[in-house]
């Protein structure tokens, strides 16, 4: 598999991972205190052939991420569920953990940011009667969610704001929320 883009990674062992499951260029932010001259690296790239940030599950990935797309509003995404990141001593968390067939399916599954105008089609009603949000199991369900939809996994206050910047669609929401529910122990 060949990727014209671009990958965003955070170090030298993201890098590894990505070259061994996939042929692609990196470029590596060195942790989340991004320079500025990586960030005019990564906006030179997006001009030039476009950029898939793939950061990891957590909150310094999550940080990088945002600091690019204020910089490269262009950047596409990709994402890895938590549980596929993790180290095989458990000790430990990365894209650099990945195995090949995860990281070749989370970029099979890049998303572009919807720079769409229209209001959002899912409504807080919607994420309180899916029990993404105020209910007990309302984290764990949008972990799955995120997870489901490729989307990553945030908080309920970012969630909206997530399914719209992604172009997430209505009926797309439902079959995501009905997979859900039917995977749940009755």
């Amino acid at each position: 598999m060949k990727i014209k883009e671009v990958i965003v990674v955070e170090g030298k062992d993201d890098t590894v991972a990505i070259k061994r499951a996939v042929q692609a260029d990196t470029i590596e932010t060195n942790g989340s205190a991004i320079s500025e001259e990586t960030l005019k690296k990564i906006a030179h790239a997006a001009a030039k052939r476009g950029v898939i940030v793939f950061t990891d599950p957590d909150y310094p990935g999550r940080r990088i991420r945002a600091i690019i797309e204020e910089y490269v509003p262009t950047a596409k995404h990709a994402f890895l569920a938590k549980e596929k990141t993790i180290a095989k001593n458990g000790k430990g968390l990365g894209i650099e953990h990945a195995k090949d067939e995860d990281i070749r399916e989370a970029l099979a599954a890049v998303h572009t940011l919807w720079n769409n105008e229209a209001p959002a089609e899912i409504t807080l009603e919607d994420l309180l009667t899916a029990r993404l949000i105020g209910h007990p199991q309302a984290r764990q369900r949008r972990t799955e969610l995120g997870n489901r939809l490729q989307i990553g996994y945030t908080n309920g206050k970012q969630l909206a704001k997530r399914l719209h910047m992604f172009g997430i669609t209505k009926q797309q929401f439902i079959e995501a929320v009905q997979a859900l529910n039917q995977e749940e122990p009755k």
